[in-house]
């Protein structure tokens, strides 16, 4: 070789880095921004975010799988992108979610947009093209390295995707600034060369995404896409009223606390109802846009502690409201969970109020977990009530819907105080308004009415294992049974056309159940860190980004020491997982904050790290860095769908299906390596991966 082509091999190997990095990147970043946008504009993503994930799984094994394919799919990425960007954009769904086995507060009464039989399913497939079209580049260019080596660049760019979507929604960027990093990101890795037609679908995103961003009324916030507006009422005596809605669904109303008393008065009950006022000190949590913060003010509570999670909801508040409250010194704001407040604050109250803390969205894109989850567990209850004065009491309003609801509610409280609640319901109670409320003792609070089971059978209390308050039995509701088949048997279907038969993955079944083993302990640990940080998408951010970091170190660690026998990390993984089993996140609640994450992130990541130490030792030695990866990442999404089964067996639970399938994989790599040493002395060398010879 002369030294003009070293030179120039040299300079193709710092390109191809580059371009592995920026397409590692562009992957995730895409895949993040599919799951916050598609969500505000199509109501069942609202509940169905995995839906999103589960497609972009199967989009980027499919892409990996047709690496090789003498169809560029990369190229068309954009077009594809915008296709998506523009079915949605036509198509916007609001819709009523209720239904007998799971509820959602918030839905409107009616539906608009394309029926959900024909929009999730349209969702599904041009996410899982658009996703396949970006890993099919991504593959092209990991072939072109030593397996570790890509895996690292992999990583590298991934991290890099979540920090910067991450600071963009800190910075509250419209969608028209998540379409401009895209852009640009395509037009790097199509130069110096373009296609006439991705120029203009590239326009065509930006064009449509702009259309959304640069409406005055519409705003973001890392969870939402919030909209404001006025409703005219045009009655004498009765002012306008500000209308806050949240991803298409109405959601709170900004007007006086004089009018509201006259029109509500249910939302000043607590205050009549406690017998301690007037009340030294109160935390509301869900303080919104300040309503209820005014109401509290206006019935005379000396200092209050208000907490909300959104930061953008706290701001139009503070701007909008026409009686200011966030300005008055008794008022001490707080953006944070409610869940968290509660185990970090010293503090003590006379009233502690739940104000309708529905958060209308789920904590990720990979888990059934809600914003506001942890906070009607009985464990909550319990937090809360120690953090009540002597004489003091709790209560919680919100427009519960079903009977049964309200039933497990009550029966929560009757468990936590020893006591039934008093209930105000306005309407009927079916749909209605109701207002629970306890005392730390009998006689703290004056009844007009004791809560009383409606139901004949009264659901268990949502726990902090089963925190599924929304869900009225331990099941997986029709609609999520539905949507789990229809993804199963599809993905199976595009498997096989887009990349033939399956048996060229045989030889990565060990792979394919790391995959599902690996997103299993992902969401679990997401989870575990809500319960004990709080559900902010800073916590749930730093989370994800902790996660690669561990994989990062994994694979560093694995390209400078063999290890020789992989069954020793076997076994040192099933190790973790066990003390993780036996130690329920629940339990380091006690600890000061310090001690809670260090022993929260050595219980978490402990396995994460073992589990991609033998992850690595494994895909270094793959025949085909594509298909194996591709494998692995179809696994994944076969564990996201496993992660509806938390519904049923609780969070704690998935670590046992995590060991099953590592066992799984455990047995299959055995396989792979007893096989190989039997063809090693028959073909003078070891086949690590050759495929199954008939």
């Amino acid at each position: 070789m002369t030294n003009s082509q070293m030179v120039l091999r040299k300079g193709i190997a710092v390109s191809g880095r580059g371009r592995l990095f920026l397409l590692s990147f562009l992957m995730l970043f895409v895949e993040l921004a599919l799951i916050r946008w598609a969500g505000s504009d199509v109501t069942y993503l609202t509940y169905f975010t995995n839906f999103v994930l589960l497609g972009s799984f199967l989009g980027i094994g499919i892409g990996f799988l047709r690496a090789k394919s003498r169809i560029d799919m990369f190229a068309w990425a954009p077009v594809m992108l915008a296709f998506l960007v523009g079915f949605i954009g036509i198509f916007p769904v609001a819709v009523d979610c209720g239904g007998s086995q799971i509820i959602f507060f918030g839905c409107i009464p009616k539906t608009s947009g394309l029926p959900i039989g024909v929009t999730l399913p349209a969702i599904f497939l041009a996410v899982a093209m658009v996703m396949a079209a970006i890993a099919q580049g991504v593959a092209r260019s990991f072939a072109e390295f030593l397996p570790l080596d890509a895996y690292r660049l992999d990583i590298l760019g991934s991290l890099a995707g979540i920090a910067g979507f991450s600071l963009l929604s800190f910075l509250g960027a419209p969608p028209v600034v998540w379409g401009a990093v895209v852009s640009a990101a395509f037009l790097v890795l199509y130069s110096p060369s373009f296609r006439y037609v991705q120029i203009v679908a590239l326009a065509a995103i930006l064009i449509m995404l702009g259309k959304e961003s640069i409406n005055p009324a519409n705003s973001w916030s890392p969870y939402y896409k919030i909209s404001l507006s006025k409703e005219f009422h045009g009655e004498k005596g009765r002012p306008d009223v500000m209308l806050l809605s949240v991803n298409g669904i109405p959601h709170q109303e900004i007007e006086t606390s004089s009018y509201r008393k006259k029109v509500e008065p249910v939302y000043f009950l607590p205050y009549q109802r406690i017998q301690s006022n007037p009340l030294k000190n109160v935390l509301i949590v869900g303080a919104g846009n300040g309503s209820d913060v005014a109401i509290a003010l206006a019935s005379g509570a000396k200092h209050i502690d208000a907490v909300e999670i959104d930061p953008n909801i706290y701001r139009i508040g503070r701007k909008w409201n026409p009686e200011h409250p966030y300005q008055q010194p008794q008022v001490t704001m707080h953006i944070d969970d409610g869940r968290a407040f509660l185990e970090r604050t010293r503090e003590h109250y006379d009233l502690i109020l739940f104000a309708l803390p529905d958060s209308l969205t789920l904590v990720s894109g990979q888990s059934s977990l809600r914003l506001e989850s942890y906070l009607f567990t009985a464990e909550a209850m319990s937090t809360a009530r120690k953090h009540l004065n002597v004489g003091g009491a709790f209560g919680m309003y919100n427009y519960y819907r079903e009977n049964w609801l309200l039933d497990r509610l009550g029966h929560t409280l009757e468990l936590t105080y020893g006591q039934r609640p008093c209930v105000d319901t306005i309407g009927t109670l079916s749909g209605g308004f109701s207002l629970l409320i306890v005392g730390l003792k009998k006689g703290d609070v004056r009844c007009a009415h004791v809560w009383a089971p409606v139901v004949v059978s009264v659901p268990a209390p949502s726990s902090d294992d089963l925190p599924f308050l929304y869900v009225r039995t331990r099941s997986i509701p029709q609609s999520y049974l539905i949507a789990i088949a229809s993804i199963f048997l599809t993905s199976l279907l595009l498997i096989r056309a887009a990349a033939g038969p399956l048996g060229q993955m045989r030889g990565y079944l060990d792979l394919f159940f790391m995959g599902a083993a690996f997103l299993l302990l992902e969401t679990k640990n997401v989870v575990q860190f809500a319960l004990l940080f709080g559900t902010t998408w800073f916590v749930n951010a730093l989370v994800f980004f902790g996660i690669l970091l561990s994989v990062f170190a994994a694979v560093e660690l694995a390209r400078r020491v063999r290890f020789r026998r992989p069954a020793r990390l076997y076994v040192a993984l099933f190790a973790t997982l066990v003390l993780a089993w036996m130690i329920p996140p629940d339990k380091l609640l006690s600890l000061s904050i310090p001690l809670r994450f260090l022993a929260a992130v050595s219980l978490a990541f402990a396995p994460i790290f073992l589990a991609n130490l033998i992850f690595a030792e494994r895909f270094r030695v793959v025949g085909s860095s594509t298909v194996a990866f591709g494998a692995n990442l179809l696994g994944a999404m076969v564990g996201g769908l496993l992660e509806y089964s938390s519904l049923i067996v609780g969070y704690q639970s998935l670590l046992v299906f995590v060991a099953v399938l590592y066992t799984f994989a455990f047995i299959f790599s055995r396989k792979r390596e007893l096989r190989a040493a039997v063809q090693a002395p028959t073909l003078g060398r070891t086949y690590p991966d050759a495929p199954f010879i008939r």
